[in-house]
């Protein structure tokens, strides 16, 4: 059975490999890799692996070291996912999964 809702934290390392190219001088967490926290939280909350984005927006950056949250929820057959820095919104979509 399934719940309603899931969240989980994260937070990308100020030295991780990726962030030095994405923006050398004022890194940027990049957008493919809050895609990945979406992917690791449906596998944790479904045991499902990300099959496709249906739609994606980022509103906002995300700096390295940052902690961050990741919100999935299902409404009308679809799981919908929003990443947060406290209140501030920064990516949110439609994604789905499978087995």
């Amino acid at each position: 059975m399934s719940h309603a809702a899931f969240q989980r934290m994260f937070t990308v390392a100020a030295d991780h490999p990726s962030l030095p190219g994405h923006f050398p001088g004022s890194p940027l967490v990049p957008g493919v890799m809050l895609l990945e926290q979406v992917a690791l939280a449906l596998r944790d909350w479904r045991d499902e692996r990300l099959a496709r984005v249906i739609d994606a927006k980022f509103v906002a950056p995300l700096f390295p070291a940052e902690q961050a949250h990741v919100a999935l929820s299902e409404a009308n057959g679809r799981v919908r996912f929003e990443i947060r820095r406290g209140d501030d919104l920064l990516a949110r979509g439609s994604i789905e999964g499978a087995r």
